[in-house]
C-alpha cells in the first residue's frame, strides 16, 4: 500500500488561501524604494515603504556604504563572539547610546533577532512576562522561547495593566517584565509609556519597548518614545530597528552597560549569527548622524506634514483610519477578500497599498495598511487620494 505524500498538506493551505482570497503572491520592486516605484513591472505610488525619510537612497548613506565597502569588504565573515566584532561595530553602538542617552547599545542582525535575544536574556521559568496584545509577533515568538509565565495585557489597558502586575507581585517571581511595541505596527497608535513607565517603578517591573516604527519618526530629532514621552533614562530596555526610518538593516538594544554586557553572553541570536556587514554599520553610522542634523529635522517635520495631509483627507472622503496617531495610517475595510481586491483594483489604478487580513490582524479587522514618507509630493498624495475615492467608491467602501 502506497504511503500518503506527507507534504500533501501544502497544497491543502495553498487551496484554502486561495478560497478565501488571501493569497497574493510577493511584489517584486525593480530598482530603488521611493515614493514612486516600479513595482512588478508597473510604475506605481508607493504607500506601503517603511521608508520614512527617505534614507535608504540618502546620497550620504550610499557614500557611507561604499566606504565601508573600501575599508571592511562585503561581510563580517564571523560572529561577533569570534572575530566578527569591528570597530565599525563598536563605533555604531556608541553613536546609537549617545543618540539615545543610554549607557550603551548592543547591534544585532536584525530588529526580530533584537526581540529575541533580549527576551531570552531577561526571562527565565523564575519570571513572568506581561505583554501587549498587539505586540509585533516577533515579542511573541521570543516569549514562547524562554520558560516563563506570561500574562496578555488588553490594548492600551492601564487599569487592567494594574491588575496584571497586582498578581505578578505577589507571585514570587525573579522578574516581571512589561514590553509592548511603541508603536503599533498595523494601527499606527502610541502606547501610553509614561503611564507604563510609571506603573513599572510602582511595581519594580522590568520596562522594555519595542521602537521599531518609532525610531526616526517620534521625539526630538527621532530619539523615539523616550524622549517624545519625556521619560529618558526611565525604560530599562529599549529595542528598534535600522531598517525603517534609519534605511539600512538590523536592530539595537539601548541599555545600561551591566545589561549589554549580560546580553553578550547570553542573547543566543547574537552569539549565533554572523555579525551584520560593516558597510550597513558604516551606513546606520552616517544616517544617526543625519537624524541628529537640521536636515534630519526638516525631513521628520516634512514626513509629519505628509502624514497629517493625507490621514485627514482619507477621513474626510469617509473612510476609516482608525485611532491611528503615527505616519502608519490603516484603512480599514473589514472583510479579508475586500482588502485583497480593494488593494488590487488600487495596484491597477496606480497605487500601490497593501492588503492586510488574518492573521496579522484580527478576523473582521482587515485593512490596507499605509504610510506616508518625508519623500511624496504632495501632487503625489493627491492623486493617490482621488484614485483612493474613486476605488472606495467603485466597491462601495465608501
Amino acid at each position: 500500500m502506497a504511503r500518503k505524500d506527507p507534504m500533501t498538506f501544502v497544497n491543502e493551505e495553498l487551496e484554502i488561501l486561495k478560497k478565501k482570497g488571501l493569497y497574493q503572491k510577493l511584489p517584486i520592486l525593480e530598482g530603488e524604494q521611493q515614493s514612486r516605484a516600479i513595482i512588478n513591472g508597473k510604475r506605481v505610488i508607493n504607500l506601503s515603504s517603511n521608508n520614512y525619510l527617505g534614507f535608504n537612497t540618502h546620497p550620504k548613506l550610499k557614500e557611507a556604504a561604499h566606504r565601508g565597502i573600501d575599508d571592511y569588504g562585503v561581510g563580517a565573515g564571523a560572529a561577533r563572539e569570534i572575530v566578527g566584532t569591528m570597530d565599525v561595530h563598536i563605533e555604531l553602538e556608541h553613536k546609537i547610546a549617545d543618540f539615545k542617552h543610554t549607557e550603551a547599545a548592543l547591534v544585532f542582525p536584525t530588529g526580530c533577532d533584537a526581540n529575541m535575544g533580549v527576551i531570552g536574556t531577561i526571562l527565565s521559568e523564575k519570571d513572568v512576562v506581561i505583554s501587549e496584545e498587539l505586540n509585533h509577533a516577533s515579542i511573541i515568538d521570543g516569549i514562547r522561547l524562554t520558560r516563563a509565565d506570561h500574562e496578555i495585557c488588553p490594548h492600551l489597558d492601564m487599569d487592567a495593566l494594574r491588575e496584571i502586575l497586582e498578581r505578578a507581585e505577589s507571585g514570587g517571581y525573579r522578574n516581571i517584565l512589561i514590553v509592548s511595541d511603541g508603536v503599533f505596527s498595523m494601527d499606527g497608535e502610541i502606547a501610553p509609556f509614561d503611564k507604563i513607565a510609571d506603573l513599572g517603578k510602582e511595581y519594580g517591573a522590568i520596562v522594555m519597548v519595542d521602537e521599531a516604527h518609532a525610531i526616526g519618526v517620534l521625539g526630538g530629532h527621532g530619539r523615539g518614545i523616550a524622549s517624545h514621552f519625556g521619560i529618558e533614562g526611565r525604560l530599562d530596555v529599549q529595542m528598534g530597528t535600522l531598517s525603517k526610518a534609519i534605511g539600512a538593516m538590523g536592530g539595537y538594544i539601548a541599555c545600561s552597560q551591566e545589561f549589554k554586557e549580560l546580553m553578550e553572553r547570553r542573547a543566543r541570536p547574537f552569539l549565533f549569527s554572523t555579525s551584520p556587514p560593516p558597510s550597513v554599520m558604516a551606513t546606520c553610522i552616517a544616517a544617526i548622524d543625519l537624524l541628529a542634523s537640521d536636515e534630519g529635522a526638516e525631513l521628520i517635520g516634512k514626513l509629519w506634514e505628509n502624514t497629517d495631509f493625507f490621514k485627514k483627507r482619507l477621513e474626510g472622503l469617509g473612510f476609516d483610519t482608525g485611532n491611528s496617531e503615527t505616519p502608519i495610517t490603516p484603512v480599514v475595510v473589514g472583510l479579508g477578500d475586500l482588502a485583497m481586491k480593494f488593494s488590487t483594483r488600487l495596484f491597477e489604478e496606480g497605487v500601490f497599498a497593501m492588503g492586510i487580513a488574518y492573521p496579522t490582524v484580527s478576523q473582521g479587522k482587515a485593512r490596507l495598511r499605509t504610510i506616508v514618507t518625508a519623500q511624496h509630493t504632495r501632487e503625489e498624495l493627491e492623486t493617490a487620494l482621488e484614485i483612493f475615492e474613486r476605488v472606495g467608491k467603485e466597491l462601495r467602501i465608501i
